[in-house]
């Protein structure tokens, strides 16, 4: 079966039981106004009404959902887990009709996915399309990894964010715009399993390139602080550096000065 073909309502059923728990959390930390979901058990054998009942349910609730929110709620639940992950990417996967913001959040969760999977400590010599394609071989199946002819261009976007020095070099260099608009234009191309695994690998990389950029940032804000407070200087004017004249008071925390540079400071 590939990862976008159909299943039926029987079939479905022990994976929505999994992930009702997740979904009754999301309803309950977005506050979306949707009916309360019957209890639903994966033991009983439901009446066809139940069970389309449910799925309408799961619709309901994916149709209210952004992926900026599922993004937000499993970095921070506790309930999130490569079965959890696993089961997410497999119900949207299986949709018959699929919106662009089920493209997005299968794009998040593959990388999501990935990276709670892969080990901590790789290197990024070692992110080939073969190794990518194996850690995500439970959720898309096994296959011949093979960049396709549409997204030769994909490696050179990686490129060109490798050699980005600065956050900002990055933010503006178009290299995340140029990644988003080749899915956008990729249509239902994207759900081939090849293309899935070669956005998973680009999304994961520039994802490290950012969190490497934005650390090196901050590193060196925090030394100008403290080579400025070495010097006598209390305060610092940043009304050229935001349209709110403000204050870094120093003396403070790497983590104080790391939510005043997230805000702008």
């Amino acid at each position: 079966m590939t990862p976008s073909a159909t299943t039926s309502l029987e079939e479905q059923w022990p994976q929505l039981c999994a992930l009702q728990p997740i979904y009754s959390a999301l309803v309950k930390e977005f506050v979306i106004d949707v009916p309360a979901s019957a209890l639903i058990d994966d033991h009983q054998s439901p009446s066809q009404e139940a069970m389309e009942q449910t799925v309408a349910w799961f619709s309901q609730v994916d149709g209210h959902i952004q992926v900026h929110q599922l993004r937000q709620f499993l970095q921070t639940t506790t309930l999130a887990n490569e079965a959890v992950l696993r089961d997410l990417l497999t119900h949207h996967l299986h949709k018959s009709v699929k919106a662009s913001s089920d493209r997005d959040k299968v794009d998040f969760l593959l990388v999501q996915y990935f990276s709670l999977c892969a080990p901590s400590g790789l290197e990024d010599s070692d992110l080939d399309l073969e190794y990518v394609a194996q850690v995500l071989e439970p959720v898309l199946g096994p296959q011949e990894p093979k960049l396709p002819i549409w997204l030769n261009t994909l490696d050179t976007l990686m490129q060109s964010a490798t050699k980005c020095k600065r956050l900002s070099e990055l933010l503006h260099s178009g290299v995340l715009e140029q990644g988003r608009k080749l899915k956008t234009q990729g249509a239902d191309r994207y759900y081939d399993p090849a293309a899935m695994v070669a956005f998973a690998r680009f999304s994961f990389m520039t994802r490290r390139v950012f969190f490497r950029l934005m650390h090196d940032d901050l590193n060196a804000i925090l030394d100008g602080l403290r080579e400025l407070e070495k010097r006598g200087v209390a305060t610092l004017d940043c009304r050229r550096a935001s349209d709110v004249p403000r204050r870094i008071l120093f003396g403070t925390t790497v983590a104080h000065a790391g939510r005043s540079e997230g805000r702008g400071g």
